[in-house]
Formats: structure tokens, sequence, C-alpha cells
């Protein structure tokens, strides 16, 4: 007679068999098979204490690592309450299989207690999402969730499990299947000689790397394409590292509420090459308005439809070696910077208006940080803030930036040299990710120094996760922006009515809130203490928390600046 085992300690040999490290969740009635089995694995479940928390964590895990981060929930309320990260996850293109309890196959056809069709709710906001019918379904169901989840484009997948599957008996002999990797195609030659037409005959080429350049690892081939072109290089906000902002190329990220500096750059030029760009990480219209641009589009999956997005050259393809093989073939060279060979005769002209605007974008942007590391008023400038995380960061450390005025001033000024060193959401554009997410950044690079850049409104979100830090032992170190109001919202309504309303609220005395969790807490109370204060926490081995009062009266001159620029340059 066989030995048989029941279906929970078969979804975590499933579970160990793609390579997960870490669960994130929180266990229900309906799943504690499970969740038990764990603690005989080599998988270390992160008991959270909101399951949003738990999807935020497998989804920033899975962003790092390119392997699909994993959060669990019970039934339900647990589910429902992960849909927040998952839907991020979705959007930001970033591998997550999300797996929740469901009542047993016995009473899911009627009406029940915590009876919800969990499956429907899941589907738009995930590649995949279904129900496993039986115990003997696992196997395949688990392969297909992680398979769909890292293929490109990457994404949020569901599996809700019934809880008498869960229990159910299986034989011993089914087990895991093999793991098979997805492999990205060449690029096709006919659709690279074609782009190389369209690059040779441009007047300003201009190159914009987005979330997809990095996925891909593309940083390396971006340099040798913008190096042996001449070409300068944007980034989007989700791109922001893949190509080093101390480069002479850089031309800084591009997604800012109102015509930045780098906009002037895409003002000026006829070709628009996209290399892993999607359009979710921002609208093609703020770049392409008049949707008279020729856009070349290198990504490992097609181009969305848009109408500021039309296509003339598609190469769909491994991106590094599209790069490369693009590079070899255009016999042309723009120079922007006028430090190596000439360009030919014929284009010396648009070569040095393209020269000319690089520069110039780089210089502003350069001399609005250093201004912005001067300023020592009391509550702190965005920009001053900006230039002390910078100093107290190493190159390959790790902020996270959440959403709101925070984002906006961290993405556009903050200086990023290699991929996935600054992280935002801009795809869902989620508040309150930034604490959870730290924890899974820390657990994904135990080597690097990991700040969670928030907003008060954004920190109070999910700042019960603070606890969660302490107990797993987890040091990260939290900023808050300290405002006491939603700053994006009142600075969008400055602009757009001229007056804000309902976005002021109190907040608790953070560093007694902070000390409350066993965390340690810090008050910023000149703008020359933020930065010893920033390094003192980070060297620490400890979750800390620092508030830091902020002046968003800055919010409005930047906009108005922005608003006064005029370009060429």
């Amino acid at each position: 007679m066989s030995t048989q085992e029941d279906a929970a300690r078969l979804l975590v040999r499933t579970l160990e068999a793609e390579g997960v490290e870490y669960v994130f969740g929180i266990p229900g009635e309906e799943n504690i098979h499970f969740v038990h089995a764990l603690n005989d694995s080599s998988i270390r479940y992160i008991l959270v204490r909101h399951e949003q928390g738990a999807a935020f964590m497998a989804e920033i895990y899975g962003r790092l690592t390119g392997k699909a981060g994993v959060a669990s929930a019970t039934l339900g309320p647990g589910a429902i309450n992960m849909q927040l990260g998952v839907a991020d996850a979705t959007t930001n293109s970033t591998p997550v299989v999300a797996i929740s309890a469901q009542v047993g196959l016995d009473r899911i056809y009627k009406e029940s207690h915590q009876v919800i069709d969990l499956v429907s709710l899941f589907r738009p906001i995930t590649k995949w999402a279904e129900l496993a019918p039986t115990a003997e379904a696992l196997p395949e169901m688990v392969r297909k969730a992680f398979k769909t989840a890292q293929t490109e484009r990457p994404g949020a997948v569901y599996l809700a499990i019934p809880e008498d599957v869960e229990r159910a008996k299986v034989p011993a002999g089914l087990g895991p299947l093999p793991v098979n990797v997805v492999r990205t195609q060449e690029p096709s030659p006919s659709q690279i000689a074609r782009a190389a037409d369209v690059i040779a005959l441009a007047r300003q080429p201009i190159v914009l790397a987005g979330h997809g350049a990095t996925r891909a690892g593309a940083s390396d081939a971006l340099v040798y394409f913008s190096e042996h072109l001449g070409l300068p290089v944007a980034t989007t906000f989700n791109g922001k590292g893949v190509f080093p902002d101390d480069h002479r190329n850089a031309l800084g990220a591009v997604g800012f509420m109102r015509h930045d500096y780098v906009n002037f750059g895409f003002d000026e030029a006829d070709v628009l090459i996209a290399v892993g760009y999607e359009l979710q990480e921002f609208d093609p219209v703020k770049i392409n308005p008049a949707a008279d641009k020729k856009i070349i589009h290198i990504h490992q999956s097609p181009a969305e439809v848009d109408d500021h997005y039309p296509v003339e050259v598609g190469i769909q393809g491994d991106i590094p070696r599209t790069l490369h093989a693009l590079a070899d073939s255009v016999h042309r060279r723009f120079d922007i910077n006028g430090t190596d060979r000439p360009p030919a005769p014929t284009h010396r002209h648009s070569t040095d208006e393209l020269r000319s605007t690089s520069h110039r974008i780089r210089e502003m942007m350069r001399e609005e940080l250093a201004e912005g590391a001067t300023e020592d008023g009391h509550p702190l400038s965005p920009r001053r803030i900006v230039a002390d995380v910078r100093a107290a960061m190493g190159r390959g450390d790790i902020v996270l930036a959440d959403t709101g005025a925070v984002k906006m001033w961290m993405a556009r000024m903050y200086p990023t040299y290699e991929p996935n060193t600054l992280l935002v959401s801009n795809g869902l554009s989620s508040m309150g990710f930034s604490v959870p997410g730290a924890i899974a950044a820390k657990l994904a690079h135990p080597d690097r120094k990991v700040l969670a850049a928030t907003g008060d409104g954004a920190f109070l979100m999910n700042s019960q996760e603070l606890e969660t830090a302490v107990r797993e032992n987890i040091p990260i170190t939290v900023l808050i922006w300290d405002d006491s109001a939603y700053g994006l919202i009142e600075w969008k309504m400055d602009l757009d009515l001229g007056a804000s309303s309902n976005i002021r609220f109190g907040n608790p005395d953070f560093v007694r809130y902070a000390e409350s969790f066993g965390a340690r807490g810090y008050r910023v109370e000149a703008a020359a203490e933020l930065l010893p204060t920033l390094r003192k926490a980070l060297a620490d081995d400890a979750v800390s928390v620092i508030t830091v009062p902020v002046d968003y009266s800055h919010n409005l001159r930047l906009t108005d600046q922005l608003g006064d620029l005029t370009g060429p340059f």
C-alpha cells in the first residue's frame, strides 16, 4: 500500500521546486495545513500584519529578483486585502504568485459563510486566475502559475485552493513538474535593418529606456548603444538607474507632472528609440503630442496600441542582443558631447543642436540638486532632503519612494546609477507600498542599505509592518516626509483650482510611535541634522524611523519655474 501525503505538503514541495525562498502572509482557518507544512520546508514564512503588506512584499521581492514573490492569505477578506498589491504588481510588470484559501467544494456553489467568487475578482488584475479543483491538479497549476507570472511581460497570477482540496490525501508518487525557463528570442535581422535605416536618416534621435530594459538586464547594452551612436538616453521613473545618471549621455527621468527639462529633449527629437518602455509607465502623449515622431519599439513583447505611440519599426526579442545588433548596423555617429570623432558634415547642424540641448538639460538638473544641498530652512525643502538622501546612500543601495509628492521629487531629482536602486510604483501608483516593500528589498539584498522614503499619509497606510520588520529582525530605515497633509493632492488642487481642501490631517508622535513597535525613532529639528541622522540610522543593524518636516511651498515654485521655461536651449 502506497504512502500518502496531504495536498498542503504537496503544495509546499511545488513551491520549493520553483525556488521560493519566502512566503509573505497571514494564516487563516482554511489554510492552516499549508502554513504548518511550511515549517518543515526550506521556505521562510514571513508573518505580516495586513495582507496588503504581504502582496507589496511579494511584489518588491519579485521586482528585485525576477523570481515571482509569493503572497498567501485566507479566503474572503484575507484574499480581498491582497488585491491592491496584486494589481500593483501586474501594472508594474512584476511577477507575483498570490495564493489564497477558498471554501470547500461542497459549498462553494451555494450561498454560504464567507463564500465569494474570488477568481472572478482577481481575473481583471492578473495574467491568470484559477481555482484548484483537485489536489492532483496542484503540480500542473503551480507550474503554470509561476511560468505565467515570470514570462514577459511578467505580472501577478492568482490561485485559490479550497479547504477540502488543501487537506486531501494525494499519492506519494505525485510531485512537482520540472521547471522550464522561457528563453527570449533573437531579434529579426530584417527588423534590425529597417530600424538602422530610420536612425541613419534621423535628425535628432533620442532613447527612452523603461522598466522592461531593467528586467532584461540591458544596462551594459544601453551604455554601448548610446556611446557607439552618441545618443542621449532618458529613462522612465520605473527605469531609473538602468542608464546611470552620471553618464555623459544621460538626460534623466521623464514622468513629472509638468513639462520638465528632459521633455525638451523629446520636443526636438524626430525619432524615439523606446527600449523596454511600457505605456502604463508614462503617457506617450506627453513626449509625442503631435504623434509625428518615428518610433522604434525594442522590447521582449509587442507594443501596446496608442495613437501617440505609432510604431515605425517594432523589434521583439532579447533587448541586449537587439541593442548590440542595431548599434553595429548604424554607420553613423551623432556625438552629442563633442568628445569623440566628429559626425558626417551633412549632419553637423543637427548634431550641434542635439549636443547643446542635451548638455544644458544635464547641467540644469545638476545645478538644481547642488542648490538644494545648500538650502538650510526648517521645515526642510524637498531638494535638501533629496540631496541628503543621495549623500547617505551608496550607488547600489536601495530607496523605495512612496507615491505622492515624495515620488515626484525623488524620481525627478534623485541621481540613480544602477538598476532597481530607486523603486517607485508608476503603473498603478499605489500609496503605502514602501514600508512593506523595504522589508522585501532587505530580504532580497541583505548586503545593501534599504530606505523607505514616504509621505506621512502613505506611511500610516501600512505602518503596522514596522512590527514585522522588528520581529523578523529585518533592519530597514524609514524616512517620513511630514507635512500633515496629502501633499501631492494639495499640489494638484493648487495648480488646477487655485485652492485646496480636505487634504489635512493630524499625525501621531512618530518617534514614540516607532519606539512602541521596538524600532528606533528620530526627529530632525534642523536641516543640518538630516544627513548625520540618516547615516547613523542606516549604519545601525536595526529598524529606524526618521521624521523630517518638509516645506511643500517649494512645490508650486517648481511648477511655476518649469511653466516659464522655454526651449530650445
